[in-house]
């Protein structure tokens, strides 16, 4: 068996949770550094976990004998330290967003290709084990045409979540609820059912003071012709993710987890009592996987040492970004905004309002 790949994961926030996904996959990766500009904090979280070195230099780890650096710093941080690692020759993982607009994405994705590296940024939701079943349900032909599908994001953000000075502020954080919170979700939608056609959206701030949207309703008409409701608040009283798809024979519908409603149990329901033992016959072939952060290092791994495909590409985060960037413009303007967006769009450069820009 080959020697693990090396890793330096950078920021000791939800870097904490890419730690543990690496640590229980201990044939496949070494957790060798971890990077935080807080060397105390980074001196017990490395002593809690087992990891030998801590600095609080990022620039260290460019000279560093890694195969990875693991980018979990606040997002306006992420598209600069993405570039810096691909091209000192290290691969990269980086947390959503992973840039701060579509012209970056597009720029991160030349780098790639030049540097003979490669890049993956975190989308950890897809890899739950109820969408393994939705998709091989597709794959055996028991879900027919998309009709409808919902996304419910419905979490709980109170103002103690704000204290952290970079969250709520477009320069930092890069937008509210659509790019930090809902986007997981909205990525599992465009996994299931493929890429939007046309996209319209309000965007409010209701529930804290900060400069960032934290309330979101958005309609989307779907290249497959289906119909899709997106409702994202930070202001419930409880929080709850849920994905609800409407297909020919089947009814698809997550469990209300808030941070993996890719996981079981998902409902999977056909009026035909035939086609509901076929359903339930599928659904029980799909193996069980590690998920979330875990499941993607799993299979990013595979990618690394034997050429596949990546788990989740630029090219698959960038849609993510193309669909947020629709929805800011929809919600300014008030206009149904038609995907996929070209360089010549107003917010190709960024989504940043222009006050947060100048800030930036």
């Amino acid at each position: 068996m080959s020697e693990p790949l090396r890793v330096a994961v950078v920021g000791a926030g939800v870097g904490v949770n890419h730690i543990e996904a690496y640590n229980s996959l201990p044939d496949l990766f070494a957790v060798d550094v971890l990077c935080d500009i807080d060397a105390a904090k980074a001196g017990t979280i490395a002593a809690e976990h087992g990891i030998s070195q801590t600095t609080s230099r990022f620039d260290d780890l460019l000279a560093g004998d890694l195969d990875i650096i693991d980018i979990c710093t606040p997002p306006s941080l992420h598209f600069d330290q993405a570039k810096q690692a691909l091209l000192a020759g290290k691969h990269v993982v980086v947390e959503k967003p992973f840039t701060r607009s579509l012209a970056e994405a597009d720029e991160l994705a030349a780098v790639e290709r030049e540097s003979g590296r490669r890049c993956c940024p975190i989308f950890q939701y897809r890899f739950g084990n109820g969408i393994s079943q939705l998709l091989h349900l597709r794959d055996r032909g028991l879900a027919g045409q998309a009709y409808v599908a919902t996304v419910e994001t419905h979490w709980r953000r109170t103002a103690a979540y704000y204290d952290n000075p970079w969250r709520g502020r477009w320069a930092t954080e890069l937008g509210g609820s659509l790019v930090a919170h809902a986007i997981h979700s909205h990525d599992i939608l465009t996994y299931v059912l493929g890429p939007a056609k046309t996209v319209f959206a309000r965007a409010a701030t209701r529930v804290n003071p900060i400069e960032t949207e934290d309330c979101a309703a958005i309609a989307l008409e779907m290249e497959d012709g289906s119909l899709v409701t997106l409702s994202v608040t930070l202001g419930a009283e409880e929080d709850m993710s849920r994905l609800r798809f409407c297909f020919a024979g089947l009814t698809a519908e997550s469990n209300r987890s808030p941070y993996n409603p890719g996981t079981t149990p998902w409902t999977f329901t056909a009026a035909d009592p035939a086609r509901q033992t076929e359903v339930d016959a599928a659904v029980a072939e799909v193996p069980v996987l590690p998920e979330r952060n875990a499941g993607q290092f799993l299979r990013l791994h595979t990618a690394l040492t034997d050429g596949g495909p990546l788990p989740v590409s630029i090219a698959d985060a960038r849609a993510s970004l193309e669909l947020a960037t629709a929805a800011y413009y929809s919600a300014r303007t008030d206009a149904v905004v038609t995907l996929p967006l070209d360089r010549d769009h107003p917010l190709y450069e960024g989504w940043l309002p222009e006050t947060a820009k100048e800030e930036a």
